[in-house]
C-alpha cells in the first residue's frame, strides 16, 4: 500500500496515518522528520539541509527528494509506505512521480480528508491541551467540564500561541493556493479517492479504509 493523504492543515491527517502504520505495518514518512533525523545524523544530506536552514532558506525540492529516496530504499518501507508532508505543490508532484517510478514504486492511492475551512477554523482556534496529560478538549467540540481544567487529571490545559484565527486561515490560505491543485492533479490520474474527514477518528478510518478497499 503507496499512499498519499491529502487534506488543509487540522483535518486529521496525522491522527488517521497512524492508525494506518498500526494496521498495515508500513512507515509514515513525514519529510519534517526526515530532515530532523539526517541534520541529528550529520549525513551528506542532513549538513545540506543544515547549512540552508541556518542561512534561513528553504530546503530544496531536490533535497528532499533526496532524503526520501532514501528512506523508500529502507527494508521496513518496502511493502508500502504512507507520505506525510510532501508534495505540497504540483512541482513536488510531479518530482516525485519520477522518482517513484524510478525505483519501481508507483503510488496506490492519494485519499483527500475533506473537512470544511470553517471547522477547521474552530478545531484550531477552540483546541486546549493538559500540561499534565496531554488530552486535548476544544471549547466548541468537545469543552472541559470545568472550563481551564483536564477532565481526566484535573491538570491545567494549555492554548498554544499559535493556535489563533489570523494564524490558521493563512496556513489555509497557503493550502487552497499551493496544494488544493493536487486533488486535480491526483483526480486526473484516477488516483484519487475523497472521504468526509467529519465525525468520530473511527468512521473517519472505516472511511478511509473503504476507500482504500475500494
Amino acid at each position: 500500500m503507496r499512499l498519499i493523504l491529502l487534506g488543509a492543515p487540522g483535518g486529521g491527517k496525522g491522527t488517521q496515518a497512524k492508525l494506518l502504520v498500526e494496521k498495515y505495518g508500513i512507515p509514515q514518512v513525514s519529510t519534517g522528520d526526515l530532515l530532523r533525523a539526517a541534520v541529528a545524523a550529520g549525513s551528506e544530506l542532513g549538513q545540506q539541509a543544515k547549512a540552508a536552514m541556518d542561512a534561513g532558506q528553504l530546503v530544496s525540492d531536490e533535497l528532499v527528494l533526496g532524503l526520501i529516496r532514501e528512506r523508500l530504499s529502507e527494508d521496513d518501507a518496502q511493502n508500502g509506505f504512507i507520505l506525510d508532508g510532501f508534495p505540497r505543490n504540483t512541482a513536488q508532484a510531479e518530482a516525485l512521480d519520477e522518482l517513484l517510478k524510478d525505483i519501481g514504486a508507483p503510488l496506490d492511492r492519494v485519499v483527500l480528508v475533506d473537512v470544511d475551512f470553517d471547522v477547521l477554523v474552530k478545531r484550531v482556534v477552540g483546541r486546549w491541551t493538559c500540561k499534565s496529560c496531554g488530552e486535548i478538549f476544544n471549547t466548541y467540540f468537545k469543552p472541559p467540564k470545568i472550563e481551564g481544567q483536564c477532565d481526566s487529571c484535573g491538570g491545567e490545559l494549555n492554548h498554544r500561541d499559535d493556535d489563533n484565527e489570523e494564524t490558521i486561515k493563512s496556513r489555509l490560505g497557503v493550502y487552497e493556493e499551493q496544494t488544493a491543485p493536487l486533488i486535480n492533479y491526483y483526480g486526473d490520474k484516477g488516483l484519487l479517492k475523497t472521504i468526509d474527514g467529519l465525525g468520530d477518528i473511527d468512521d473517519i478510518f472505516q472511511r478511509l479504509l473503504a476507500a482504500l478497499d475500494g
